[in-house]
Formats: C-alpha cells, sequence, structure tokens
C-alpha cells in the first residue's frame, strides 16, 4: 500500500501564493500518474491537476495559468504551486498517485488551503 504523506497548505491572503508538496512510498513512482484534487466544504471533490510520466499535464479551467503541477520523481514527489490563489481556491487539497490502468490508486490524507478575501 502505498503511504502519501502531504504538505504546504496554510492560510493565505487572496493573490498570494502557496507550495503544496506530496511524498510517496513505495517504489515505481516514475511510472504512474500524479494529480492533486480539492473538495471545498459542501462540494464533491474535483480535479485540480494530473501529470503523466511522461509529462504531460492536464489543468482545470478555474487554475489555468495560476496553478503548475510538477513532479521529482528521485524524491517521489509531487508539487503543486499556486499563485494569483482567490477566495474559490478555499478546499482541501488531496494528492493522488495511480499506475494508469489502475484509477483508484492511492489518496494523501488531505491538506487544508484557505484563502482569505
Amino acid at each position: 500500500q502505498v503511504q502519501l504523506v502531504e504538505s504546504g497548505g496554510g492560510l493565505v491572503q487572496a493573490g498570494g501564493s502557496l507550495r503544496l508538496s506530496c511524498t510517496a512510498s513505495g517504489t515505481f513512482f516514475s511510472m504512474k500518474t500524479v494529480g492533486w484534487y480539492r473538495q471545498a466544504l459542501g462540494k464533491q471533490r474535483e480535479l485540480v491537476a494530473t501529470m503523466t510520466s511522461g509529462g504531460n499535464t492536464d489543468y482545470a479551467d478555474p487554475v489555468k495559468g495560476r496553478f503548475t503541477i510538477s513532479r521529482d520523481n528521485a524524491k517521489n514527489t509531487v508539487i503543486l504551486q499556486m499563485n494569483s490563489l482567490k477566495s474559490e481556491d478555499t478546499a482541501v487539497y488531496y494528492c493522488h498517485v495511480h499506475f494508469p490502468r489502475d484509477s483508484v490508486g492511492s489518496w494523501g490524507q488531505g491538506t487544508q488551503v484557505t484563502v482569505s478575501s
């Protein structure tokens, strides 16, 4: 079972930046798709950004141009750099790692991001 440990959440003013980090245990990290999802209070969990093992990325429309996903396979780590934060970005952010043919994968415990307006 892959364990994911997230860090970097917190409280920031609108317009500010935060950097989320997620480190995975286990092997074959470089072969996996990594991603970030978020869930705001009272809403469903939604995709924020993903990156395949080949480096292809996909972003949700609301975060395009503001958020950047990256990975460091040597450290089994995926990063989400969040700039120009808005109040609507407030949510619990979850890291997700999975093999391409296994959409279930593993989830992190979540980290709270709060953006004050």
